[in-house]
């Protein structure tokens, strides 16, 4: 029992990890940048399922918060989670989960993994453009524009990847008996 719940400690922060890493892929489109961070969150819930991906979302969170540099173009701090990024940041953990208990309750299908990642990447948007216009006091359309419009397709394309990469993955590491 011990061990398994060592091995899950060791999988929920590897996973924190990936998503320090690829927060560092970035496409620089305004205030708020293009990253593989919300793919790498799809990828945490389509493989660990609800419970898992949230912890290592809330560890990636955490990371960054206290000052190791994570989040996007190597920032960190509080400053970046009230920032105008920070609603997307605070939406990876409900990203993460509902994607997760989705895909849970679906017994990880494909089509649903894809559905719930498309779901999960909408989610983050909403808690972006929410904070955005509160943060930046901007107008709901003008937070919309800047928050969500961009990153609508990119999300559908990132989200899809997560689910078919992820699917895949996860049956590996079943058989495996990693996870």
């Amino acid at each position: 029992m011990r061990d398994k719940k060592l091995k899950q400690l060791i999988i929920n922060a590897l996973f924190a990890v990936i998503i320090a890493i690829l927060a560092q892929i970035t496409i620089p489109i305004g205030p708020i940048p293009l990253t593989g961070q919300t793919f790498a969150v799809g990828l945490a819930a389509t493989i660990l399922g609800a419970r898992n991906a949230t912890i290592s979302v809330a560890v990636y969170i955490v990371l960054g918060a206290i000052g190791i540099p994570v989040f996007a173009g190597m920032a960190a701090g509080l400053g970046i989670i009230f920032g105008p990024t920070g609603g997307f940041i605070i939406g990876f953990l409900f990203n993460a989960y509902i994607t997760g208990y989705i895909i849970e309750k679906t017994n990880f299908g494909m089509a649903y993994a894809i559905f719930a990642n498309i779901l999960g990447s909408f989610v983050t948007l909403l808690f972006g453009v929410i904070w955005l216009k509160i943060s930046g006091d901007l107008s709901w359309s003008t937070a919309f524009t800047a928050g969500a419009v961009p990153f609508i397709i990119p999300g559908i394309l990132k989200a899809t990847l997560a689910a078919l990469a992820g699917i895949g993955i996860r049956k590996r590491l079943v058989s495996g008996k990693l996870i």
